[in-house]
């Protein structure tokens, strides 16, 4: 048992969050970590223990393409800046995550400028892949290397490099010392050499007993990268996708079988990290077709095994829309003075600072094993067990209230966390009654003083409602205005079908032969695809979800991850 396994997750985007510039000027430090410090207190109060922020070093646009990994970002502000804010969020009784951005640096960092000024007389010309100086690249360098997704804007690290490695541990070791922080999640890590990864967790080991690494993995097998050796944990991008589409299709059999599939790949000693939206995905209250949905979503993100995230501002309900060449609308910079009374008076926010409370007040969210109960397309019961008390969660995706009857274990008396209601056991069993598009935690009465956080349902109903109309009716005084709208709209939907129909016969594309007599790393994308697919296939039935996933990922050092991690 460590802090990370009782951990509620608040995650920021800084760059974002604070308004700054897009480009770094590399001018004077303007303080605008510091504009976050009031938010530490909204963020405890809402049932968040700790915080994943980044990336935060010096950097030309974005924050990950590196430029000095000793540094604060200039628009952010200094060091003592940030050590500052981690000291507040200890003080609050918060911990610290910061964003290893360890796979490449930008074309600033000191190594890379080195190559661009001595070439082949260069010290570091190994630090980077492939570097040829027989070659060229979209800077007009005189000189090639292997980028990150195709930006020459990225440059990726040699991480076989022991130079590169050590000097990798050496930038943990100095944020720690310096920041005092708690752990670090690492970008892109699915794409990562192992070694480089496994001495990454020895440094880990090395600078805190308690110090916790979690990888961006998107694909492949979890318990590849998240073990003894490497990583103490992993985002779970499969039970994120199936929360949401869950939910839209109003298919709680997804969920369930993600769940499955998940426990069976890592066991049952593995926390993965659990969201519903991150800095790179759309919005939840953007993806849900129904705003209502917002609350079971969540009651299970808090409920189900894993470690649960918020994505900052999604606590209240804000939108955020994917954009084909920005993530901007994603990142949005938000003003505390418009939200501090977001508590009492958003339902959103009422809703995640309950559940964070009954979080972080019921151990058995976090270390109780996991037992489907019901399963049905609209409603869905499980429970998590430990020491022979279970608490119980249900939900319903339909728009009429739902009634189960469910296994109650040996308790005598249940209490609804969210509501108050109380049941009784008889017969071993309970019967509740789940409103549409809602759900609830049911507590054993011997559990429930510490962890009860009732709210007004009602309230939280007629609010959802109310933005559901808000959305389907525009200024109804206005009937032309309505009428463009809706046709607008109707075009949308149009369009999107037409999209997914394209997308489902790219995906029934003739399979591509695969020689496997070749090494991973000399096949095509289109040959590791496939690799990858006929594995699956072994293991049972590729699902149209599944598929696509395979499809949609063309990157090459991803995929040849990803087959390998089949064993």
């Amino acid at each position: 048992m460590a802090w990370y396994d009782e951990a509620v997750f608040y995650h920021i985007y800084p760059l974002g969050m604070t308004g700054a510039p897009k480009q770094n000027s590399y001018e004077e430090p303007v303080h605008r970590l510091n504009s976050l410090l009031p938010w530490i207190e909204h963020i405890a109060a809402i049932g968040c223990n700790a915080i994943y922020i980044g990336p935060l070093f010096e950097s030309v646009g974005h924050g990950y393409e590196t430029t000095d990994y000793m540094k604060l970002d200039s628009r952010l502000g200094t060091n003592e800046d940030l050590t500052n804010f981690v000291k507040e969020c200890h003080k609050q009784g918060i911990r610290v995550i910061l964003d290893g951005v360890f796979n490449h640096t930008g074309r600033d960092f000191f190594a890379f400028q080195d190559i661009r000024q001595n070439r082949e007389n260069s010290q570091y010309k190994d630090w980077y892949c492939n570097v040829n100086f027989y070659g060229n690249n979209s800077y007009n360098d005189g000189f090639s290397y292997e980028n990150w997704g195709g930006y020459d804007l990225l440059a990726k690290l040699n991480q076989h490099n022991p130079a590169v490695k050590n000097y990798i541990c050496d930038v943990i070791r100095f944020w720690v010392k310096e920041f005092d922080i708690d752990g670090i999640r690492l970008d892109a890590a699915d794409v990562m050499d192992f070694e480089y990864m496994k001495a990454l967790r020895g440094v880990a080991n090395e600078v805190k007993s308690d110090f916790w690494l979690m990888g961006e993995v998107i694909h492949g097998n979890y318990s590849r990268w998240a073990n003894e050796g490497t990583l103490h944990s992993v985002t779970n991008y499969m039970l994120h996708k199936a929360l949401y589409s869950g939910h839209n299709d109003h298919n709680y059999f997804e969920v369930a079988h993600t769940i499955k599939y998940v426990s069976d790949m890592i066991g049952n000693k593995l926390n993965l990290y659990s969201f519903v939206d991150n800095h790179d995905v759309e919005r939840i209250y953007t993806k849900l077709k129904n705003k209502a949905h917002f609350a079971p979503v969540h009651i299970m993100l808090y409920t189900l095994p894993g470690i649960p995230s918020l994505y900052y501002g999604s606590e209240f309900g804000i939108e955020g829309r994917k954009e084909k060449y920005s993530d901007d609308s994603l990142r949005p910079a938000l003003n505390y003075a418009d939200y501090q009374d977001a508590i009492e008076t958003n339902p959103c926010t009422k809703l995640i600072a309950a559940l964070g409370k009954i979080r972080q007040n019921m151990p058995i969210l976090c270390y109780g094993d996991y037992k489907e109960l019901l399963l049905q397309n609209t409603n869905f019961a499980y429970a998590r067990i430990m020491d022979g008390k279970s608490v119980i969660t249900t939900v319903n995706n339909a728009d009429q209230d739902a009634v189960m009857n469910l296994e109650a274990g040996n308790a005598t008396e249940y209490t609804g966390a969210l509501s108050g209601e109380k049941v009784s056991v008889q017969g071993g069993r309970i019967t509740v009654k789940v409103p549409a598009n809602y759900g609830e935690i049911w507590i054993p009465a011997e559990l429930t003083d510490a962890a009860m956080a009732p709210i007004e349902k009602v309230e939280i109903a007629k609010a959802f409602e109310n933005v559901v109309k808000t959305e389907e009716v525009i200024e109804p005084e206005n009937p032309v205005k309505q009428e463009k709208t809706v046709q607008v709209m109707e075009e949308q939907n149009v369009l999107q079908e037409n999209q997914e129909e394209e997308k489902k016969q790219e995906n029934k594309s003739e399979p591509v032969a695969v020689d496997w007599n070749k090494a991973y790393e000399d096949m095509t994308v289109e040959e590791l695809q496939e690799a990858i697919l006929e594995k699956m296939r072994k293991n049972g039935p590729v699902t149209d979800y599944m598929l696509g996933t395979v499809r949609d990922n063309t990157h090459k050092g991803s995929l040849i991850n990803w087959v390998k991690s089949f064993g």
